[in-house]
């Protein structure tokens, strides 16, 4: 998880700063909308790639998907701490 939690605070510093040509930042100018769309078309990719034999596409896929999911809960402050919280509670059971 380590690297997700560095992708985080590097998510939460290109919202608080908006560099110009960053796509992250493009994504926070554009607002939730803009990042709802990009998980919706990020999450049919998946399905898509996973019903293919490439194992390749699908971990690209995967890895596309989970990136705009963590500029979500930036955009949302909600910190990814809180998911794996809620993954252990539900392990827990």
């Amino acid at each position: 998880m380590k690297f997700l939690e560095e992708l985080e605070e590097l998510l939460k510093k290109r919202k608080a700063e908006l560099p110009e040509k960053s796509y992250t930042a493009e994504l926070f100018k554009k607002g939730i909308d803009r990042i709802l769309k990009k998980v919706g078309e990020e999450a049919g990719e998946v399905i898509i790639a996973a019903k293919n034999s490439d194992e390749h596409e699908l971990v690209h896929e995967v890895a596309d998907l989970l990136f705009h999911i963590q500029v979500l809960l930036v955009e949302k402050n909600i910190p990814l701490y809180k998911i794996e919280d809620e993954l252990k509670k539900r392990h827990a059971q």
